[in-house]
């Protein structure tokens, strides 16, 4: 048995409405089935999906406080005010910014920008910078992609007589500022009927309000913090992400060209991906190590050497935060190990002083994955005494809500149901612990700390190909709330399997269905190689891709689990060097089982786990998923009896044999007639002796020699006398199996036979019918 590292959903399609999708609007079937999958059960709903157009996208207007805005920025415009837009650090803010200048700049505006500190200012509006910008002469102060829980600092803007209108898209709190305007989409009496704009596709609305009509030449920067802000790609964003990736595929922005000439991407293959994985990490950087302007200025640039050189310099301080996540990851997890306290629902708080609050977010992304808790990084200023840091969330653990409920000891948050940021003092950090896991024991079930992953379409082989594959681009752009499909292939035979890669920890694989091979690659999960038995079926989900090669192009997936319910048979017979099959085992789910002790103190010295000798095993009623059997049980029924002690998911099977007796075999009959005649004639025959001279002569091994005379002796045919055989008078009349050795030989060439020298299949098919069917009941289970 495999076990998947997540709990798989599957969607399995209707066939009929696949059918009718596919005919309808002539997409492959595989196309139709993810839309069935998506919940797309009519013609008209999947063509409006697939050619969502300009015509899908909502009235500015209807933003309430869009009207007063358009008013209130002309009034400025007319009066010569200076207005600032105040934007964030992260890419979403930072295009925003961009949006709002460009657009402001275009109708003539005084108009500067200010993107807060992350170390000096923290998130959302700062008394700092808003003190600087009154004294700069700011009039008017616009927010993008902030502000909705800016209260104090807005009161303060207000209190130096400055207007202040707020653009965002973040979740409100109880309260709201005291701002002139508030643009967002998501307030309870909103009447705007897509409540998922990114910041800037909030910003970009009010362009459009006050140009008059859509900017279409800023879709590449909506595309760009819609994607990396992780909103859903769905409604509009949908719209704007698809027209921004084709703007940028064949741009003349200076900013694209030159991140995607430090990205080492092809304009013209710039996608969905290019933009989450390339450039948001890069124009993310920046703010989370230092100041962010540089990734306004890189947007507003015209000029394409100092475009690079921004460029150049996202790219260093990406790379500079790359090593600074590692290290800070590194150091979460050595702490959360040594306190040891993850068990069922509860929350990690980690935290230490001096750790980069810019990189925290990330930090708890990558926790989450590994150990899948809500979790919440902090940096320590002891200095201030406070603690300031990012949280990420699983499904069931309403971030923002459960942080909510803590506000008098958690004075300052923002943020979604899965991330957050906040600061609070040090001297609350216990109690916040307390709190949050608390909460998580009322919220969450072991179940859902298991992460589940969806997926849309089980295929059948016959149904991969590179066309197909190719016609899955249709449905992108992919993103939240339109997810990369994740395909199943079931019941899967393994053709070849191969670890790959300088530390060997890759896999690929061929998978076979009938005549049909699909090559599959599982990048980091070279440990599969050593979990697949021979024979086994196994079902796989991932991604699919096209690999070229050479100029050939062949489907390939992408593994991203995998899983088997049937139990596995691992042949380690005739590794006699127990370093060579020990490191494939999973030691810590494995029992190590001998029939015979001498044989446990020959693997004393190569296994630390203890070695069990079988009886012992029995009487303890001592359990695990997996069973190594060692040596070569005396009778076949004892394996048959470790066979019916527990349902084994997993048997290695090396039965170690001090001698084998297969090979040497059972002296045939004409060979004791022989013998018995040559004993006959001498009545006596010193064996110790002349057993050497005899076995030249008859070309027989000196040990099959003994074994004769053994049995003669078992027999009463002979007696010995310090080393001689001599005859007994009045031999009694009997049969060669009567002698203990005798039969005790043949069952053992038998048992070695069916064990230690059957081919594989065959050796599998004996497991499998004796196998025992029942499995032991879990409140009799012992685990170790």
């Amino acid at each position: 048995m495999i076990q998947s590292q997540k709990r798989w959903r599957i969607s399995r399609p209707d066939e009929q409405l696949v059918s009718a999708l596919e005919q309808a609007l002539n997409i492959p079937k595989v196309c139709a089935k993810v839309l069935v999958s998506r919940g797309f059960e009519n013609v008209e709903d999947a063509k409006n999906f697939l050619h969502v157009t300009e015509k899908h996208i909502h009235n500015p207007f209807l933003l309430n406080g869009m009207d007063d805005l358009v008013e209130r920025v002309q009034q400025a415009i007319d009066a010569e005010e200076r207005i600032m837009v105040y934007g964030d650090y992260d890419a979403d803010g930072i295009t925003s910014t961009t949006v709002m200048m460009k657009t402001l700049e275009s109708l003539g505006a005084d108009v500067i920008f200010k993107i807060p500190n992350r170390f000096i200012d923290g998130y959302g509006p700062s008394e700092r910078l808003f003190q600087e910008a009154f004294d700069e002469g700011v009039k008017l102060i616009i927010t993008v992609d902030n502000g909705i829980s800016g209260l104090k600092q807005i009161q303060f803007a207000k209190e130096l007589g400055m207007d202040v209108i707020v653009t965002d898209h973040h979740e409100p709190g109880e309260e709201l500022p005291i701002a002139d305007i508030i643009i967002h989409p998501g307030l309870k009496d909103t009447t705007y009927p897509f409540p998922h704009l990114a910041g800037v596709g909030v910003a970009f609305k009010v362009a459009h309000a006050l140009i008059g009509e859509m900017p279409k030449e800023l879709f590449y920067l909506v595309a760009i913090g819609t994607i990396a802000d992780l909103v859903s790609l769905t409604g509009e964003n949908r719209y704007f992400v698809q027209q921004g990736i084709k703007q940028m595929q064949r741009t003349d922005s200076v900013a694209i060209e030159a991140l995607a000439n430090v990205s080492g991407v092809e304009i013209s293959t710039i996608n969905e991906e290019t933009i989450g994985f390339m450039f948001g990490p890069r124009i993310n950087a920046v703010g989370r190590l230092g100041e962010a302007a540089p990734g306004v200025e890189l947007f507003l640039t015209e000029e394409s050497n100092y475009a690079l050189s921004i460029a150049n310099m996202l790219n260093e301080k990406n790379k500079e935060r790359q090593a600074i996540v590692k290290q800070i990851t590194d150091e979460a997890i050595e702490l959360i190990e040594q306190e040891n306290n993850i068990q069922g629902p509860s929350v990690i708080v980690v935290g230490k002083k001096d750790w980069n609050p810019g990189v925290l977010g990330i930090v708890a992304s990558k926790l989450v994955e590994k150990y899948y808790r809500p979790t919440i990084v902090l940096g320590f200023d002891e200095e201030k005494q406070i603690a300031k840091g990012s949280a990420r969330s699983i499904e069931g653990f309403h971030m923002y809500k459960e942080l909510a409920k803590n506000n008098d000891i958690i004075p300052h948050f923002g943020g979604h149901p899965m991330a957050a940021g906040m600061t609070f003092p040090l001297e609350h950090l216990e109690e916040v612990k307390a709190r949050l896991n608390d909460q998580a024991k009322t919220c969450l079930t072991e179940e859902q700390l298991v992460p589940v992953i969806l997926i849309d379409v089980p295929l059948e082989m016959d149904e991969i190909s590179t066309e197909s594959i190719d016609s899955l681009r249709k449905l992108a752009p992919f993103g939240m709330g339109f997810a990369k499909p994740v395909y199943c292939i079931e019941n899967m035979e393994v053709g070849s399997i191969r670890k790959i890669g300088s530390a060997q920890n890759h896999v690929k694989l061929e998978l076979k269905q009938g005549a049909t091979v699909l090559d599959a690659i599982g990048f980091g999960k070279g440990d599969l190689a050593d979990e697949i038995a021979p024979a086994t079926k196994l079902s796989f989900i991932g991604d699919l891709q096209i690999n070229e090669w050479n100029g050939r192009k062949k489907p390939q997936l992408m593994i991203q689990d995998a899983r088997t319910n049937e139990w596995q048979l691992f042949d380690i017979r005739g590794i006699r060097q127990v370093n060579r099959w020990l490191p494939t085992i999973p030691v810590g789910q494995t029992i190590f089982v001998s029939f015979d002790e001498a044989s446990i103190s020959h693997f004393r010295s190569f296994i630390q786990e203890k070695v069990w000798l079988f009886k012992d095993l029995v009487e303890q009623r001592i359990h695990a998923d997996f069973v190594t059997v060692l040596d070569l049980p005396s009778d076949e029924k004892l394996l048959v009896q470790l066979l019916e002690h527990h349902q084994w998911k997993r048997i290695y099977a090396h039965f170690y044999a001090t001698e084998s007796t297969y090979f040497e075999g059972l002296p045939t009959r004409e060979q004791f007639k022989w013998y018995f005649s040559f004993l006959a004639k001498r009545k006596t025959f010193a064996l110790k002796q002349h057993v050497h001279e005899l076995s030249k002569h008859t070309g027989w091994s000196q040990g099959t020699i003994n074994f004769m005379s053994k049995v003669f002796f078992e027999l009463n045919f002979v007696r010995i006398e310090g080393g001689t055989l001599v005859l007994n008078d009045n031999i009694p009349k009997k049969d060669l199996s009567e002698a203990p050795a005798y039969h005790q030989r043949a069952k053992q060439i038998e048992l070695e036979q069916k064990l230690l020298y059957a081919p594989y299949i065959e050796l599998k098919q004996w497991f499998e019918e004796r196998k025992a069917v029942q499995t032991v009941p879990e409140e009799e289970q012992i685990w170790i």
